[in-house]
């Protein structure tokens, strides 16, 4: 093997590596990973949210149907807070327009979601979610 007079060869350290790269994906990394973590967080609590209202419509309709069967004052709230996952302490059930039977009436659901993303926790205020129901009412 000949080499010209005067050319340098570099030495070996791999494809693709220039001279001072050997730290820069760990920075890259350090870099990259805080955001990479941050996002997946966001999305996690983005679905809790949609959970959560999925859960609030449901806690409407139970609602809606207690008023449609039954004249008691607190049956709607009962049969909300009784629809599963919510915490009862956050929940607030209105409903407007019972009269008699064959009339409608409707039923407002509201509950505060409380924003649970670490570092974020004290500083976000609850979200509202919300859903109205409209049912016929039946005795």
């Amino acid at each position: 093997m000949s080499r010209r007079p005067g050319s340098r060869r570099s030495p070996r350290r791999g494809p693709g590596r220039a001279r001072g790269a050997s730290g820069q994906s760990t920075v890259e990394l350090a870099l990259v990973l805080p955001v990479v973590v941050l996002l997946v967080l966001l999305v996690v609590e983005v679905a809790a949210i949609g959970h959560d209202q999925l859960l609030v419509t449901n806690a409407a309709r139970e609602a809606a149907r207690a008023v449609a069967v039954s004249p008691a004052a607190d049956a709607p709230r009962r049969a909300a807070a009784a629809g599963g996952g919510l915490d009862p302490t956050r929940l607030r059930v209105q409903v407007s327009g019972r009269g008699e039977p064959g009339s409608y009436a409707e039923t407002q659901v509201r509950y505060s979601h409380r924003v649970e993303l670490p570092l974020v926790r004290g500083h976000v205020p609850d979200l509202e979610l919300e859903a109205t129901v409209t049912m016929r009412v039946e005795s």
